[in-house]
């Protein structure tokens, strides 16, 4: 990147916001800025051959040529192009009529590049920028910024450098920069997040290393071409770096980059980049990928996103619920649904229908998330049977962990997940666990939560480490050896057994049993608990170990007083619940000869699949509780992903001589200072 091009653009852009102060509010600088600065880009990557398309449409119109997009498309050597004769330049030299200009000017560009234009809502910035008296004012700025593509002379032919290649003047990758920073910036003035519309290029960076590098022979291989998607695309910095990755492999590949977005300015950013670069604009598409998939029935060779974090998908639920019904696993959602709050998993469900079949070369994904996927879900829940969907097929490869304060919206962890449905063979049935958390340098100055950063060391070494997860999981000598963890598929998986104890009473009737009776809406459909309470007051101070000797005294007490016995099993079961009193040495409660459980003791415990559940509660829950079982018929099968666990590292606590010596020392260093105020 060139930092100082990149600065002297995004500087020179943002300059604008000195006219626009007091008409517009800061936080909608960004409505202005953003597409002027689209605009101007697509006018000088368009200005070698403007005088060409012009002649051309003209031809067409008299022609009849159709389709006339080919004809203008082929003419201006681009996917867009414009028809008028308009610039910045001669719309700001007309201050009078400079709307009617600009419109006629937006008006005549391709569909595909109005699209854009439209998206940013652009017609109502005119108007009011008009209405201001600013309009000429800020196109005159704009038509100064020279965003051209390469230098040409005055023949217009592109100018070399002694090596014989173009000489750049803004290159494509400092274009998106500019258009990033621009974006970060308007985000600050409106206290929004960045976040929401792009990842840090070294996150991105390390990213692709994971998703890409590990293809490396087979992108070098002639005639190789790739097509990558994401999802929630953005402004398209992970599309751009993985395009670049791919090419320092091989230049001549051919790659198709694909993305969806909802939000609209990142959207038309992305779009506008991908039309500068040559790609084809219609690959971005505008919409919820869960509601509206843009890309459906196609499949790709890589994919990457970083999904919005925790965000609830209440809007598209009925159709993503209507999809998991219908379609089931041949649907997008078949695995489950994760609860409504956070559709991080949906995402991850939308990119892994987008595979390639192992048979016509497979499909490698990253994607960026929280902790939450890893472990949030009891068993059998949407999240749980996501993830036992996704590790009993074998496509999980690894998940490195991330430091915190490392994206711009949120100081929390994250975590790459990497998948493939073609592993290496040493990767097959495995799963690699890789800490990074504490590879980070300190940024010199903080932007929104984001305090910290990946240099390219630590990139470089964290995709060493990955690559060679296996064997440095396997060398307990290896000096990173504690930062890699390999397990087996089914080792994060669980069954969750039911663990019941019986429930045991003794029987006694008190001034709170008389209560009982009276509110016991089970007894009432018996009896008149009223005349039943009556009863009991002859009772009160009683006690039995039994229930059979409790129940003969109270039916003779209520044959006494007139009140009839009902032989109901519900009425003895009501009775029991109200003369019963939990005691650990009391009778144990039968039902149809076997021992009751008590719902007050029951308990849960996760057993890794591979343990024997019965010789798991004889060896961790009968040298407690002897008289525990399992009710089978309860047990359910999950699976977690307990990350930080599996690195824990217990610190024992200082010792409390060491406390108490640094305290007495504090507390001395305080009376000295407080001596020295009084004098």
């Amino acid at each position: 990147m060139n930092h100082a091009k990149v600065a002297e653009l995004v500087n020179h852009a943002w300059s604008v916001a000195d006219l626009l102060r007091g008409d517009y509010k800061q936080a909608d600088y960004g409505k202005v800025i953003l597409p002027f600065t689209v605009l101007r880009r697509l006018e000088c990557v368009l200005e070698p051959t403007r005088d060409r398309v012009v002649a051309e449409a003209k031809k067409v119109k008299e022609m009849d040529l159709h389709p006339e997009e080919w004809f203008l498309s082929k003419a201006s050597g681009h996917r867009f192009y414009n028809t008028s004769g308009y610039t910045l330049a001669k719309i700001a030299n007309d201050p009078d009529h400079a709307a009617r200009h600009l419109n006629a000017y937006i008006g005549a560009f391709s569909p595909n590049a109005r699209e854009v234009m439209e998206k940013y809502e652009f017609a109502q910035q005119i108007k009011k920028l008009h209405e201001a008296k600013l309009l000429y004012r800020v196109v005159g700025r704009f038509a100064d910024l020279d965003l051209r593509p390469v230098e040409r002379d005055d023949n217009g032919e592109v100018v070399k450098d002694e090596d014989g290649n173009p000489v750049i003047v803004v290159s494509n990758h400092d274009m998106g920069y500019a258009f990033e920073d621009l974006i970060r910036r308007f985000a600050e003035q409106s206290n929004e997040t960045a976040g929401e519309h792009f990842t840090p290029r070294e996150v991105i960076e390390l990213m692709v290393n994971l998703l890409v590098g590990f293809d490396d022979d087979a992108l070098t291989l002639p005639q190789t071409s790739r097509r990558v998607l994401d999802p929630a695309c953005g402004t398209g910095g992970m599309l751009t770096a993985a395009e670049e990755h791919i090419h320092r492999y091989n230049e001549d590949a051919n790659v198709e980059v694909y993305g969806q977005e909802l939000n609209p300015e990142s959207w038309a950013i992305c779009r506008s980049d991908l039309m500068i670069k040559g790609q084809n604009p219609e690959n971005i598409k505008f919409g919820n990928s869960f509601s509206d998939d843009g890309h459906k029935g196609k499949t790709f060779d890589y994919l990457l996103a970083n999904p919005p974090f925790g965000v609830e998908w209440k809007k598209v639920k009925e159709f993503v619920e209507r999809e998991h019904e219908r379609e089931g696993e041949s649907g997008r959602f078949g695995a489950g649904l994760p609860r409504i709050n956070d559709g991080s998993l949906l995402f991850l469900q939308h990119m892994l229908h987008k595979k390639k079949p192992v048979e016509k070369g497979g499909s490698r994904i990253a994607i960026v998330f929280n902790g939450s996927p890893l472990f949030t879900g009891a068993a059998e829940s949407g999240e749980s049977k996501i993830r036992q969907w996704i590790l009993e097929n074998d496509w999980l490869e690894g998940i490195v962990a991330l430091p915190d304060q490392l994206f711009y919206n949120t100081g929390i962890s994250t975590y790459f997940w990497i998948l493939t449905n073609k592993k290496n063979p040493d990767h097959k049935g495995k799963v690699v666990l890789l800490d990074a958390r504490d590879y980070w340098a300190k940024m010199r100055k903080s932007l929104g939560d984001k305090r910290k950063y990946l240099t390219e060391d630590h990139i470089a070494e964290i995709t060493r480490l990955y690559g060679e997860a296996v064997h440095v999981a396997q060398d307990p000598e290896h000096p990173l050896h504690n930062k890699v963890k390999v397990f087996k598929n089914r080792d994060f998986g669980y069954h969750r057994i039911t663990v019941e104890r019986p429930l045991k009473l003794r029987f006694e009737v008190t001034e709170d049993t008389l209560t009982a009776v009276r509110d016991s809406r089970s007894l009432a459909k018996h009896v008149d608990t009223a005349a039943l309470a009556d009863v009991f007051k002859h009772l009160v101070g009683q006690s039995w170990e039994k229930k059979l000797a409790a129940f003969a005294a109270i039916r003779e007490a209520m044959a006494s007083g007139g009140v009839l016995w009902p032989s109901k099993q519900p009425f003895l079961i009501a009775l029991r619940d109200v003369i019963g009193v939990r005691d650990p040495e009391g009778e144990v409660q039968l039902h149809k000869g076997d021992p009751e459980p008590d719902p007050e003791l029951r308990d849960y415990e996760n057993v890794p699949l591979d343990q024997d559940v019965e010789e798991y509660v004889q060896r961790e829950v009968h040298p407690h509780v002897p008289d525990a079982w399992i009710d089978h018929s309860k047990t359910k099968v999950g699976y977690e992903i307990p990350f930080t666990r599996h690195f824990y590292v217990h610190k024992p606590p200082r010792p409390l001589a060491e406390i108490d010596a640094e305290l007495k020392a504090l507390e001395a260093e305080i009376q000295e200072l407080l001596g020295e105020v009084t004098e």
